[in-house]
This record gives C-alpha cells, structure tokens and sequence, in this order.
C-alpha cells in the first residue's frame, strides 16, 4: 500500500519494520535515495538494503511518532522521534530523533528521498 501522503510514510515504515519486510522498507524509498549512517550515506536502493539489513533481527521492534510534517509543492519534510526496541540476538533500547525529505511522485504516490534517523541536534 503506497503512501497517499507524507505523514502515511512513517505508518508504512513501522509495518515493514516490525514484520521484518526489507523488501517493504526498500520500496518506500526512491530508487536513489540517501540513507544518513554511521559510516557515511547509503545511497541508492542496494545500499538502502545492505544498511537495513543488520536493524532487521528477530524481536527487533521500532515505534516512531510522527512530530511534524511540512508540505511545499511535491517536497514535505517530516520530523519525528522513534524509539528501537532490542533483538533476540543484543537486547537494547535505543531512541532518537528523525528527519526526512518525501517527493510526491507522478502516480502521486509519497516516497522517501532523504533519511536522516539521528539528525544533528536531534
């Protein structure tokens, strides 16, 4: 189910999460989109994947609350503060802030064009 608007991205990214489905967390992103990480950007739809690979463990858990979303033409910013829940393999919480840039795509769809889970300041 895509994206009808912005703020629907962080619904669709906990379902995908949660259920462990890469594949659903890879197709809310532009196939060039930029990932921020600890080593740099993940950019483009392989490296969207090889990133989200590792957060994606059995009992691994994410909530996200949607802060703030601010439309301009077909950009939107959306600003929220998730909270990850620990894995079967390394039990942790860990929590932050997030940022991302959506694009209204030509179907008017909604996809991720710029994430950045842990902005600074955040």
């Amino acid at each position: 189910m895509p994206a009808k608007r912005p703020e629907e991205l962080h619904k669709l990214f906990v379902k995908a999460f949660n259920a462990g489905d890469l594949e659903g967390l890879v197709a809310l992103y532009e196939p060039e989109a930029a990932l921020a990480t600890a080593e740099g950007a993940a950019r483009g739809s392989a490296a969207l994947r090889e990133a989200y690979r590792g957060f994606l463990a059995p009992g691994a858990a994410i909530r996200l609350e949607t802060l703030s979303v601010l439309e301009c033409g077909d950009l939107a910013l959306l600003q929220g503060r998730w909270v990850l829940e620990g894995t079967e393999r390394a039990p942790a919480r860990r929590e932050g802030r997030n940022a991302e840039v959506a694009r209204r795509q030509a179907n008017g769809d909604w996809l991720l064009l710029i994430d950045v889970p842990n902005p600074p300041g955040g």
